[in-house]
């Protein structure tokens, strides 16, 4: 089915930025600065001349949410029907770029077909937090997986000449407070975690948009953070886009151009506006920043013409079927087999016999297939995994709720009769497949979820149906991390299908079938108990400030230091084959900061059915100045085999695949000595790991007179002389042990290693050159 949309009238004059810039006046210059209404830039038109046309941006990010006038804003009412793809959630777990660049095809396509300039995603928000309500919309909990993924998509819309908004810019980690909190996090933190996803797609792929995010960084809005939308953004990242506030985040109009926030959204009623031109009459705001920011909006608006403009064009029209097709390729990538356990000798998975199973769960009836708030998207169709199942069996499988949803059929026989009729359902049945999952109101944007836990009545309902058939799969809903510690060993056989899509009723069924071989992982982990996890005790924070305690020690990162057991680890997705791994080798070239490490390994499909398996590269550094991860990942890719056969992968690692941002020198350095290279099948399942040496940078830090006696024995220039003058002098043991940490102003002050302050003076200036 072919579905296409009306063209807009819009003038064919070439528009030329910098001409328009020039003749339009300060007033017009700044009405640019914020929306026309909700979705629409606001044009500039004079003596029945239109300047600027105005330009349409809309929800997504994982499907077209194009609203009318009179619509909610928030919810369905008023969206036309678009293909509502797997959330972030979902696509993350398949590892799979080329899947989200064909993905991203069909968006641009559609956004293009709706004449939208802009669909307002991918998020890259690090999930710090399996509570946080919006972690359906975000890949992961590693930048790496999050930017690559999100590079991928964002390469596949922009392809169809239709722009991205990569958001949420930055550290918007959580919904309690959103619009308020201050996000507390130190430089290196920032800097290793929460930005390197934005810097990937920025510097690989150069979004149109960026989305600046609600809270605050370290007390200042990020509407109006400086060191966030122009020194990193724009300076370091080289970003040549437009920055857009989340709707309704400006909260200083003026302080925001200033710091290079260019578009407010939606419309102020011209009361930034205004403000914006008052500042500039009254000498507290440089015109010059605003006409960078009118210039801005004027080049979004100019890359957007030639599609608005065309019309029979290829790009101007969708497919629904296919696309639906590809949403269904993408559930089933992205649907991840946490256990595969042997039933009378043989897994359950996949279903050997699919005419004798007894389906349960109203989830599999009433599918949840993507997360409420701002991205929800009015399916073209909607899958189910009963009907599904179904027409794979070619029977009327036997059916029972077991449960009731809000969004479900009405029922209202009591809990104990629901779980009744289940497991009589289930008793006869060769295998039975449960259905459970987070219900609609578990999470959502704007609140975060208050446990990890299912429904009680569904985990009752579990208990009950297992004690009556042992033979029993789990197919589980969610956007997020959810608990399986206290019923997981009761079942052999355990599915992800996170928030699927459209289609993610029928992905899954392919997968339970076996039609597709599973290949998706973990991008989150899965813990024992929300307890354990990293943020616990700093999540969501406390009188308007949340406080990054754990650092960079975020998902896998904290639970490895630690040391702790998870119920399921990053990384971690089993297969219908295996997969051994062997010839690892790492090669090292260059030094410093043109260090590379070239890595290679063998991967053989060792089962009888063809897969595909996603091997992973993580690095360590086990000596170091600051305290790092033990593993970090730093490269992934997802290799399709035919039964027994074996393709060498190789990865490129960079310097910065090696470096930390020293806090102090604050800068990424490579600094020099063993790495360990692992290379494996989850970040615990490492089949391999090899050591290399590595010629770092100089790392050595600027003495002062607060540096310690430690730090100055370290010093290659100032450690020759002080060791001198401790050696001529006669130093207990434990007293030496304690003056390490002393400041070097205590030591000249006590007259110890031959130092007063003038000499320290004399050392110091020696050792900093």
């Amino acid at each position: 089915m072919d579905q296409s949309a009306p063209r807009p009238a819009t003038t064919d004059r070439p528009f030329d930025v910098e001409r328009v810039l020039a003749e339009l006046t300060l007033a017009e210059k700044a009405s640019l600065l914020s929306g026309l209404d909700f979705w629409h830039t606001q044009p500039v038109e004079r003596d029945g001349e239109t300047l600027v046309p105005s330009v349409m941006v809309t929800d997504g990010p994982h499907g077209l949410r194009k609203q009318d006038e009179s619509a909610d804003h928030l919810g369905l009412g008023g969206s036309v029907p678009a293909t509502c793809f797997p959330t972030a959630a979902a696509l993350g777990s398949s590892w799979d770029a080329d899947l989200l660049r064909r993905v991203g095809e069909a968006l641009g396509r559609e956004t293009r077909t709706h004449d939208v300039a802009v669909l307002l995603g991918p998020g890259v928000n690090i999930k710090r937090s399996p509570l946080c309500g919006r972690n359906f919309e975000y890949f992961s909990e590693d930048p790496v997986v999050a930017g690559d993924l999100a590079a991928a998509l964002v390469d596949g819309i922009q392809s169809r000449g239709v722009g991205t908004s990569l958001k949420h810019f930055a550290a918007n980690n959580q919904e309690a407070d959103r619009m308020r909190v201050s996000a507390d996090v130190d430089e290196r933190t920032l800097r290793e975690i929460y930005l390197p996803a934005f810097e990937r797609v920025v510097t690989r792929s150069q979004p149109w948009t960026v989305m600046c995010a609600y809270n605050k960084v370290n007390g200042v809005y990020a509407s109006q953070h400086d060191w966030l939308l122009t020194t990193v953004l724009r300076d370091e990242w080289g970003f040549e886009g437009l920055v857009v506030s989340d709707w309704g985040a400006v909260r200083d109009r003026v302080a925001g151009v200033a710091a290079g926030l260019d578009l407010e959204m939606p419309s102020s009623g011209g009361r930034t506006d205004a403000q914006v031109v008052a500042a500039v009459r009254a000498g507290e705001l440089d015109e010059a920043a605003v006409d960078a920011a009118a210039r801005r909006v004027l080049q979004l608006v100019a890359r957007s013409l030639p599609a608005l403009r065309s019309t029979g064009a290829e790009d101007d029209s969708f497919d629904i079927d296919a696309h639906h097709t590809l949403a269904r390729e993408a559930a089933a990538a992205g649907t991840v087999l946490l256990k595969n356990e042997p039933v009378d000798g043989a897994p359950l998975l996949p279903l050997a016999a699919p005419a004798d199973v007894a389906v349960i769960g109203e989830l599999a009836r009433t599918p949840r297939y993507q997360g409420a708030g701002s991205s929800q998207v009015n399916p073209t169709r909607l899958d189910d995994a009963l009907t599904a199942l179904r027409e794979a069996a070619g029977t009327d499988l036997p059916f029972a709720p077991g449960y009731t949803l809000a969004e479900g059929p009405a029922d209202d026989r009591p809990a104990d009769e629901l779980v009744a009729e289940a497991v009589a359902t289930a008793r006869g049945a060769g295998t039975v497949v449960v259905f459970l999952g987070l219900p609609a109101a578990y999470e959502s944007e704007g609140y975060d979820r208050e446990h990890l836990d299912l429904p009680a009545d569904q985990v009752a309902l579990l208990t009950a149906v297992a004690a009556a058939n042992p033979r029993v799969v789990v197919v589980l809903a969610g956007g997020s991390a959810i608990s399986v510690s206290g019923w997981r060993d009761a079942v052999p056989a355990l599915l992800v299908g996170w928030l699927g899509g459209q289609a993610g009723g029928s992905g899954i069924v392919d997968v339970l079938n076996g039609a597709v071989t599973p290949s998706g992982k973990l991008t989150e982990t899965i813990p024992l108990r929300l307890e354990d996890t990293p943020s616990y005790g700093n999540f969501p924070g406390e009188l308007g400030h949340v406080r990054y305690g754990e650092g960079v020690l975020v998902g896998y990162r904290w639970y490895d230091a630690r040391r702790m057991e998870v119920a399921y680890p990053f990384g971690h997705g089993l297969s219908y084959t295996t997969f051994a791994y062997d010839d690892v080798a790492a090669q090292v070239t260059g030094s410093g900061a043109d260090a590379a490490v070239r890595v290679q390994v063998r991967v053989t499909n060792t089962g009888a059915v063809a897969g595909a398996e996603v091997v992973q590269v993580y690095v360590g550094d086990p000596v170091a100045q600051v305290q790092r991860p033990e593993r970090e990942l730093k490269a992934f890719a997802k290799v399709p085999l035919a039964p027994g056969a074996s393709r060498v992968v190789a990865f490129d690692l960079d310097a910065r695949d090696l470096s930390y941002w020293h806090p102090v020198l604050r800068r990424w350095v490579v600094e020099g000595g063993e790495f360990v290279v692992a290379v494996g099948a989850s970040s615990r399942d490492l089949r391999a790991q090899v050591s290399v040496d590595v010629d770092g940078e100089d790392v050595t830090l600027p003495l002062g007179e607060l540096s310690t006696l430690g730090e100055a024995l370290q010093h290659p220039v100032a450690g020759p002389v002080v060791r001198a003058g401790l050696d001529g002098a006669t130093i207990d043991p434990v007293m030496l042990a304690m003056a390490t940490d002393m400041p070097l102003a205590v030591i000249a002050d006590f007259g110890l290693a031959g130092l007063d302050r003038g000499a320290l003076g004399q050392l110091i200036e020696a050792a900093n050159g």
